[in-house]
């Protein structure tokens, strides 16, 4: 026991260190979005959220058994999911005949369902001349917009109103989908999996955040989150209460060993992959300030949440550390490359 809490300690004081200056650079601007014509918009209401978009791509052999939900990072746009924009994924899964799942939206939101909407001071959001859809957080901390006009509800609109949707309006398969996301989108693939076993059989994280009541962990997302569109982390969860610990893959981890839910963990090392070099050098550089020390972070955390996850005894999982791997699109690719096959058996 003393071991696990001095692992657990050391890890997360190296981690926050490592993403306490750095959140500011969390992730690179949204690019332009790419669109694939295959795909479709699949509007649902939530009660909280009002209209929420998600992109939808059917398998290949046209089976509406096997599902699996597509999650975002941090900085997910309200248009197209990172995914779409940057890798091929979507269809590489409707080629394994496997319906694609990407909800839309939910900037900084860790898919949860949320204390409140996010505000700053007691402030009302949108009082002040603050913008939404800046880019920067520093101008969007008091704005309105998603999240902050309302209340975030990812969780119940993802396991209520868009799966029972999905059912009705596309005879989908609302019982054993999988899950997976990157960064923010890994840890809330867990935290779905974990509450919702019926649903959710598979569940993956590449460059998770897997030990967030690590000492200084919250901090470092409260920066994080303040970069990535302005909210509040207070707003989110209260400090070191049950829906903060609710939230956290280290503290519920006997919940995906006693639901024999199949994991994929997944981390890069930090180091470079080939693709990130072979781009204009400014633009290497820039991916390689960013995404190594965020990916270091990610390992902390992700390598911790294994140790916990070995002294349970847990033989459900999947261990995934490629030797090279940053914080960016290059790597979440080649994760899902070589998670998909071990996926394609647990579903449907």
């Amino acid at each position: 026991m003393r071991v696990r809490g001095f692992t657990r300690k050391v890890l997360g004081v190296a981690a926050a260190a490592l993403l306490m200056p750095l959140a500011v650079a969390a992730e690179a601007p949204p690019a332009a979005a790419a669109f694939d014509p295959a795909a479709f918009d699949f509007w649902v209401d939530s009660p909280a959220m009002g209209p929420i978009k998600t992109r939808i791509l059917r398998a290949a052999d046209g089976n509406t058994n096997r599902v699996v939900y597509v999650l975002d990072g941090q900085r997910a746009q309200e248009d197209i999911s990172g995914w779409e924009i940057n890798t091929n994924v979507a269809e590489v899964l409707a080629s394994w005949n496997i319906n694609v799942v990407m909800p839309i939206g939910g900037q900084s939101s860790f898919y949860a369902d949320w204390a409140a909407p996010s505000n700053f001071f007691g402030i009302t959001p949108g009082t002040g001349p603050a913008a939404y859809n800046t880019g920067s957080g520093a101008t969007e901390a008091l704005g309105a917009g998603p999240g902050k006009s309302y209340r975030y509800d990812w969780e119940t609109f993802l396991t209520n109103q868009l799966r029972w949707a999905m059912r009705d309006r596309l005879g989908f398969n609302p019982n054993r989908n999988g899950v997976f996301g990157l960064s923010m989108g890994g840890s809330a693939a867990l935290t779905l999996s974990a509450y919702h076993p019926d649903q959710f059989s598979y569940a993956g994280s590449y460059s998770g955040y897997l030990n967030i009541s690590a000492p200084g962990m919250r901090e470092a997302i409260r920066v994080a989150m303040l970069d990535a569109g302005g909210y509040n982390v207070d707003s989110m969860a209260p400090p070191w209460g049950e829906q903060w610990l609710r939230m956290d893959p280290f503290v519920f981890a006997p919940l995906l060993i006693a639901n024999n839910t199949r994991v994929w963990i997944s981390s890069g090392s930090g180091a470079p992959m080939p693709d990130d070099l072979n781009i204009p050098l400014g633009a290497a550089a820039d991916r390689l300030v960013r995404g190594a020390p965020l990916e270091a972070l990610a390992l902390a955390n992700t390598r911790a949440f294994q140790v916990r996850m070995l002294t349970l005894g847990a033989q459900n999982v999947v261990y995934d550390f490629p030797a090279t791997g940053l914080h960016a699109w290059t790597n979440w690719q080649e994760d899902a490359y070589r998670m998909i096959p071990d996926m394609s058996n647990f579903i449907g």
